[in-house]
């Protein structure tokens, strides 16, 4: 897939017109990992009234650009994760295309990011296009799951609890030499890793789309409640861009106080 087609304007920083999406992307990196894990970003696209699901998937919240986007956020990163529901719901397709690919071979990295699924002790669906390529993957779950051997390429990793806890993903993935996560749902998963304050960047994608339904948003309510009821996690907003009537944001945490 080429960047040709999508033009996008910056609209912060230094605002620009009619940039190719490949020119406003460059110079894009994945900050330093805070001491003692891997960084955390989660990238997701929601409708404006903040619904991320579209008939059960994110199928159609976004346009082409988005999905040319995405890859270029995932091509950045080391490991690339989602829940089983995300897998369930979607299949899940992590490749990056050949562009991509021979970019991160050329910096010395593998052609495709590590791919993660975190499950609990549901079923797993072994037939999905996730577990088909040739790209390592990790699949994370609970100490209760009735799988004891995933499907050939697979590295298969039990949790000591019902469901993977985000610091002892991450500390797995650091033994691992993984310096990056980038999430992509669902929303369970990442109300994990914000309720542990694991969560560093997040890219958003507001497509210009109204619902009205109760499908899922980026990220539920954290079991147990909220610890930012009284005091929301503030971001530092890092660059917006637009893309016909979508906009592209990036927002950056740091560690609460």
């Amino acid at each position: 897939m080429s960047d040709g087609p999508y033009r996008v304007d910056r609209l912060w920083p230094d605002p620009a017109s009619e940039l190719d999406l490949a020119e406003a992307m460059d110079g894009f990196t994945v900050p330093q990992a805070p001491s003692g894990r891997p960084l955390v970003a989660i990238n997701m696209v929601t409708s404006i009234d903040g619904r991320a699901q579209l008939a059960g998937t994110a199928e159609g919240l976004g346009s082409r650009a988005d999905r040319r986007l995405m890859r270029l956020y995932r091509a950045a990163f080391d490991a690339v994760g989602s829940g089983a529901g995300t897998l369930r719901a979607s299949g899940i397709w992590l490749r990056l295309g050949d562009d991509l690919a021979a970019r991160r071979v050329a910096e010395g990295r593998p052609p495709n990011p590590l791919g993660i699924v975190l499950a609990g002790s549901g079923p797993i669906p072994t037939d999905a296009g996730w577990f088909g390529g040739d790209e390592p993957r990790i699949l994370v779950v609970g100490k209760d799951n009735p799988m004891t051997d995933a499907p050939p390429g697979t590295v298969l990793l039990r949790s000591p609890d019902e469901r993977p806890g985000p610091r002892w993903v991450l500390e797995r993935l650091a033994e691992r030499g993984i310096g990056s996560l980038l999430l992509e749902g669902g929303p369970s998963v990442n109300a994990s890793f914000l309720a542990d304050d694991l969560i560093d960047e997040v890219y958003w994608t507001v497509g210009p789309h109204l619902l009205g339904t109760d499908a899922l948003r980026m990220i539920a309510p954290i079991d147990g409640g909220s610890p930012y009821q009284d005091a929301p996690r503030r971001g530092e907003l890092v660059s917006v861009l637009r893309h016909e009537g979508e906009l592209f944001l990036r927002y950056r945490f740091q560690a609460a106080g």
